[in-house]
């Protein structure tokens, strides 16, 4: 991981408090364990995002995989995210001898300048239902159509997750959605999520995603929103664009899942 400095790395627990309501707030039901709790929604069953364990302060680690086994009993898969990475690294032992996997999600904060509005526009979920449909089989080719279903309609939930949730989009000249990102903002505290930013396969390279993440990195510091962050996969290639784009890693949160 990228070396932080203490000016950065003092977002992070404004950045853990802004996860952890948003979790709470989306979730259709909640079941609350000691230093943890379950976020739950039957309408989406198939979503992880949706149905998870969520670690946000100090935890047993051998507590951990039977809190997940607890809430998450009805489901084929057990999901868990750990916020502190000093948690994080107590849990992954006695997650891993109950079958768990291990990885890891960067949270990077926009640290360089703001950037001009990119001109993409504020759409509603209806016009991006289609294109984002169109998108999963690329990133989960195995996926059934009911799951895939409840990876789309899940962005009815997001819209509670935050006091401010917003989707941009950005067009081709033939008015084609190419790219789209989601904007999630805590006017009060100031802080905002720019999530899930996606191009369409066929207007890759074109800097359509330049174009969406500059508008919301721009909508978001209109907002008064000082810190602005996203979370990317420590494994992937983007977190290297989004370096390039002013965004500096700051810490981590562990993902545990098992199927």
């Amino acid at each position: 991981m990228a070396s932080t400095s203490p000016a950065t790395a003092s977002q992070l627990p404004l950045i853990h408090r802004f996860l952890t309501d948003f979790h709470r707030r989306q979730a259709a039901r909640t079941v609350d364990f000691p230093g943890a709790f379950a976020v739950l929604d039957d309408a989406y069953r198939h979503s992880r995002g949706n149905n998870h364990v969520l670690v946000h302060g100090d935890v047993d680690p051998e507590a951990l995989p039977g809190y997940a086994e607890e809430a998450l009993a009805h489901l084929p898969y057990r999901f868990s995210h750990v916020l502190d990475e000093t948690v994080a690294a107590a849990c992954r032992a006695p997650m891993e001898r109950a079958g768990y996997r291990h990885a890891t999600t960067l949270l990077m904060e926009h640290t360089g300048p703001v950037p001009e509005h990119g001109g993409a526009r504020e759409v509603g979920f209806d016009e991006l239902r289609g294109p984002v449909t169109a998108s999963w089989p690329r990133f989960a080719p195995e996926a059934t159509p009911e799951h895939i279903r409840d990876l789309v309609e899940r962005r009815v939930a997001r819209l509670r997750g935050a006091d401010v949730v917003r989707f941009f989009a950005a067009h081709t000249p033939e008015g084609e959605v190419a790219a789209w990102v989601d904007l999630y903002v805590d006017p009060a505290a100031g802080v905002a999520q720019i999530e899930d930013l996606v191009t369409v396969e066929a207007h890759l390279g074109r800097g359509y995603a330049g174009k969406v993440l500059d508008t919301a990195l721009r909508e978001a510091a209109d907002a008064g929103c000082s810190t602005r962050f996203l979370t990317a996969h420590a494994d992937d290639w983007p977190r290297h664009w989004y370096a390039r784009k002013g965004f500096a890693t700051i810490g981590s949160m562990a993902r545990f899942e098992r199927v």
